[in-house]
């Protein structure tokens, strides 16, 4: 949620921010015209209970049939007018969610993919003098992976890891988080079900509400750790010297994937179900300071990859292929070698006081003054898309995947071989 006051004085560029998240932009326009109709009633509604206050101050003094027939006039307006202003108010809010945040500067301009652009690649990928299988051809002959029983019993974009990758997924995520907890996080595991608050405060309400699981009892199934992580202190106040605060959660997430119909059928890449450790960091109101966090955040999502030796590169989001409430972000795409591209396994955002002003997550500076903190996140691992590239990258040419190094005690074995 951006300040009322910034959307007034910056109106044609949230305007703009918005045409090129491929939002809506009239929803600045509708903003600004519930927040005059809100101000409009606030003052009246204010000044009609101020005079009900003298009035009642007045006779308690002296009775007055002409104080009381004023007085009975105030109350009908303000049982006209109240409602009006709770019902603005509501309206007032709704817009407000809607309003994306402006990019940063030096953000590229694009309707989608196509737009982003590719800022550094690390690593060489692997050159095969065999036809290199694809993870799910390796996966089924090395025993490893089952998909048709998998859809049996959950459905489409179900499946089934077994044998030496349930100990390659588990060591992988336990190195994340033993790597993020060297770097000062607080390790933690969160609600997978939270309530519609913490979505829409974290920015993924309102525009993502059809890609998220409902229960029964209306909680929301979490698609990142990043929602529980970031709304851990929501409503609260920090002080400014216990910030930074780095928090690093390790969780399953659900995803309906309702706009990804035909892409990705293939594999285990586009899933409803994946585990994920995800790194947050809330600091304070400071611009520099995100920039130099993002980056570092992105460091630690590197340092993992390589360990693992995986060849990938670093993409620079555009306007159309970045969340309405980012400033900036990064995606890491990790090589796949049966496709020969790299294709995306992390993702490195901030996002300012958006999804704290949301969240109503503050912190008293050391002169007493409250503001709301900056907050970051980023995959450190995302399993198992980053399987099938470990899986696909180790491959050898008589059919075994040999296990990468930090991962061998995990494994037990320094090669997968086929089952005899």
């Amino acid at each position: 949620m951006l300040d009322i006051q910034f959307i007034r004085d910056h109106a044609e560029e949230v305007r703009k921010a918005a045409r090129d998240k491929n939002l809506n932009p009239a929803v600045v326009d509708e903003v600004i015209r519930t927040d005059n109709q809100r101000r409009e009633l606030i003052d009246k509604v204010e000044k009609l209970r101020a005079r009900r206050n003298e009035i009642a101050k007045e006779l308690a003094k002296a009775k007055s049939d002409t104080l009381i027939k004023e007085g009975t006039e105030i109350k009908k307006k303000l049982k006209d007018i109240e409602p009006q202003l709770k019902q603005v108010q509501d309206n007032f809010k709704d817009f407000m969610l809607q309003v994306p945040s402006v990019p940063a500067e030096g953000v590229p301009v694009g309707p989608d993919e196509s737009g982003n652009q590719v800022v550094r690649r690390w690593g060489t990928p692997p050159k095969f003098s065999f036809k290199p299988l694809d993870h799910i051809e390796l996966g089924e002959k090395l025993d490893l992976i089952d998909v048709p029983r998998g859809v049996k019993i959950g459905g489409f974009r179900s499946f089934f890891t077994k044998n030496e990758l349930v100990l390659l997924e588990y060591g992988l995520l336990d190195y994340a988080l033993r790597h993020m907890i060297k770097q000062g996080f607080t390790p933690m595991t969160v609600p997978w079900l939270v309530n519609d608050e913490a979505l829409f405060g974290t920015g993924y309400f309102p525009w993502g509400i059809e890609d998220h699981y409902t229960t029964q009892d209306g909680k929301k199934l979490i698609g990142t750790a990043e929602v529980s992580l970031t709304a851990y202190h929501a409503g609260e106040v920090l002080q400014e010297n216990q910030l930074p605060v780095k928090l690093v959660g390790i969780s399953p997430c659900f995803r309906r994937e309702v706009g990804s119909y035909g892409k990705d059928t293939r594999g285990i890449f586009r899933l409803h179900q994946f585990s994920k450790v995800e790194q947050v960091v809330l600091h304070a109101a400071d611009k520099k300071e995100s920039e130099l966090w993002h980056e570092r955040m992105l460091s630690y999502a590197e340092d993992v990859l390589r360990e693992l030796e995986l060849p990938y590169q670093i993409v620079l989001m555009c306007t159309g292929d970045m969340g309405a409430g980012q400033v900036k972000k990064y995606d890491i795409e990790t090589w796949y070698p049966s496709q020969e591209r790299y294709r995306e396994t992390h993702s490195d955002s901030y996002f300012y006081d958006f999804q704290a002003r949301r969240l109503n997550l503050r912190y008293r500076t050391g002169e007493g003054e409250i503001k709301y903190v900056y907050t970051l996140n980023n995959t450190v691992i995302a399993t198992p898309r980053v399987l099938g590239a470990i899986l696909e990258n180790y491959q050898q040419e008589d059919g075994s995947v040999t296990v990468p190094k930090i991962l061998r005690s995990y494994v037990g074995k320094d090669r997968i071989a086929p089952k005899a």
